[in-house]
């Protein structure tokens, strides 16, 4: 375990996640700020980029689990993201639809955010939102974040407008 909260705690996905991870990953409406769901080596490929930042970086996007029912519901964590010229500190998540609108994703992010400062001894810490996902800019805002700066990625053929929202310690 890496982080546990009031009901929740998370810690590193590996392989007996995969199905865990189809059902956010592969779920069309979850998927919306990403153009759609993905395939199954397309979730292989995500599962595979978390362990390897683990490896790496020592974090990555944890899978959370539900303490009430041992479920993994949602994924949750840090990650080093591209940003313009740079790369940043990116707390993300993803959760399940039935999950959505519970205050998960909220609760996780904020032990991500602290993880971030206490442990990595991070200055400032962001998360990176296309700005038609209006549920996890919410998160955002009530994790203590503001808009900084906007950025167009390219990302499966299309131009998507992003916003930085970020805290500093």
């Amino acid at each position: 375990m890496i982080l546990e909260t009031e009901r929740l705690y998370l810690r590193e996905m590996n392989q007996n996640d995969f199905k865990a991870l189809c059902k956010i990953l592969q779920d069309e409406k979850a998927m919306y700020a990403y153009e759609g769901a993905f395939s199954d080596g397309e979730v292989q490929e995500w599962l595979d980029r978390q362990i390897a930042r683990y490896q790496k970086w020592g974090f990555g996007l944890w899978a959370v689990i539900l303490k009430e029912t041992d479920e993994m519901i949602g994924q949750c964590g840090l990650t080093m993201q591209p940003w313009k010229e740079s790369e940043v500190l990116e707390i993300g998540y993803l959760f399940q639809r039935p999950y959505w609108r519970q205050g998960y994703a909220t609760e996780a992010a904020g032990a991500c955010k602290k993880y971030a400062f206490e442990i990595l001894d991070a200055k400032e810490v962001c998360s990176i939102i296309r700005d038609t996902n209006t549920a996890s800019q919410n998160v955002a805002v009530r994790n203590g974040m503001t808009v900084t700066d906007s950025w167009t990625k390219h990302y499966r053929g299309v131009d998507m407008p992003h916003d930085r929202y970020t805290v500093k310690r």
